[in-house]
């Protein structure tokens, strides 16, 4: 058994843990993440980096050298309902520096943040390392016991824990917090399409008889999403994957040879999907961030930007208390109490789409025509700018408090 002590433990090297480590670490806070696998590389991980984070890396003076990594860039969400093509959002005019959402691999977002956090002498990250459970004392919760790949047991002591271990958190259910589950009618099944050089590199939603097809331009390939209803994938997967082939090439715009690329189940991956948040992110030295304290559903693509926000607020908030060894349960709470409100509107957003727009969607047996709302945007422009916002911006944005603004490496 070996022992640490550090001021912040974080749990998972997610794109909430690794920024709240690297904004503590910047702030002088001394931190050790902890990422069960060797590497950030996972396949259809959340790749959606939206403007409201592309803001928060302006504020740290990072913008310039993160878009220098491969990504492309999404101006406009366009769908297309039925036979009627319709615009939906439009970034253009957002109050922000990059007016854009950047598509980029996740593992390049990560391993950016990690190498920066590198500049910083109290920043640490142990790789091939999972959080196990928490470790407690006279009601608190005073640190980590950990596991490395090799079987090895870690005791890591720390003023707080901060789990960032995603929606099937494992600390979240060791420290005892409830989780109230708000349903989902759908899950999705993800896959890559080859790109052809004469097609368009708009990403859109197609919304038909019965499917939804939400289509991300990723340069030479097309990463796709088939929506499908919850529990249907024993269904679809008994009929043989050259059906599942039948049925993206009636949904999409792609020509069967290009989709003898998913050659087997092995190409497409599940996403279950779960909308969730826990009643209380906290207790004495515990906090629960990101999908670890709200899992959100993929409609609109916001998990990744409110999980960097719960860490900007965690940063803001628990820095100082962290480096002078003053950090409280009132602390802890201030988080929650901050980022709780544009939780609950955002599942309260994608709970209504899910209720009113996608599982309606999937029981449809005819082409659907746009509803009113989506009509009116296609008549006032300007109303665009309303989704555009809520989705690129979110609600209650965070910004980084200038005293880690202003620090330096």
């Amino acid at each position: 058994m070996t022992t640490f002590k550090t001021e912040c433990c974080i749990a998972g090297g997610g794109p909430a843990g690794l920024m709240a480590g690297y904004l503590l670490a910047r702030a002088g806070v001394q931190v050790i993440v902890l990422e069960k696998h060797g590497d950030f590389l996972r396949d259809f991980r959340g790749d959606t980096v939206h403007p409201s984070t592309l803001d928060i890396m302006d504020e740290l003076g990072l913008l310039d050298r993160f878009l220098k990594l491969p990504h492309q860039k999404v101006e406009k969400l366009t769908g297309l309902v039925g036979d009627t093509p319709v615009a939906i959002a439009d970034f253009t005019h957002l109050p922000v520096r990059a007016k854009y959402i950047a598509l980029m691999p996740q593992w390049d977002f990560l391993n950016f943040l990690a190498e920066e956090g590198k500049r910083y002498p109290g920043f640490d990250v142990l790789m091939k390392t999972e959080a196990t459970d928490v470790i407690e004392a006279d009601g608190s919760v005073v640190g980590v016991r950990a596991r490395g790949d090799d079987g090895t047991s870690r005791d890591i002591l720390a003023d707080v824990v901060i789990a960032a271990d995603g929606r099937g958190s494992v600390l979240r259910d060791r420290a005892g917090l409830t989780v109230e589950d708000l349903g989902a009618p759908m899950d999705a099944l993800w896959f890559k399409v080859p790109a052809h050089p004469d097609d368009s590199d708009q990403t859109m939603g197609r919304f038909g008889a019965g499917y939804i097809l939400v289509q991300l331009f990723r340069g030479d390939y097309w990463q796709c999403a088939y929506v499908i209803p919850k529990g249907a994938l024993g269904n679809i997967q008994a009929k043989g994957i050259e059906a599942f082939r039948d049925l993206i090439f009636e949904a999409g715009p792609f020509d069967r040879e290009r989709l003898k690329a998913i050659r087997s189940w092995d190409d497409v991956k599940l996403l279950t999907v779960r909308v969730d948040r826990l009643k209380t992110w906290y207790r004495p030295g515990f906090l629960a961030i990101g999908d670890a304290a709200h899992a959100m559903s993929p409609i609109g693509g916001v998990g990744v930007n409110l999980a960097v926000q719960d860490a900007v607020a965690a940063a803001n908030q628990l820095a100082r208390p962290l480096r002078e060894g003053t950090v409280s349960v009132s602390d802890l709470e201030a988080v929650q109490t901050r980022r709780m409100f544009p939780t609950r509107v955002i599942q309260a957003i994608q709970v209504a789409a899910q209720n009113n727009i996608i599982g309606p969607t999937l029981r449809l047996k005819e082409k659907p025509t746009p509803p009113f709302a989506l009509r009116l945007m296609q008549r006032f422009p300007v109303l665009r700018r309303i989704p555009a916002r809520v989705l690129g911006l979110g609600v209650r944005r965070e910004h980084v408090a200038e005293f880690i603004r202003d620090a330096k490496g």
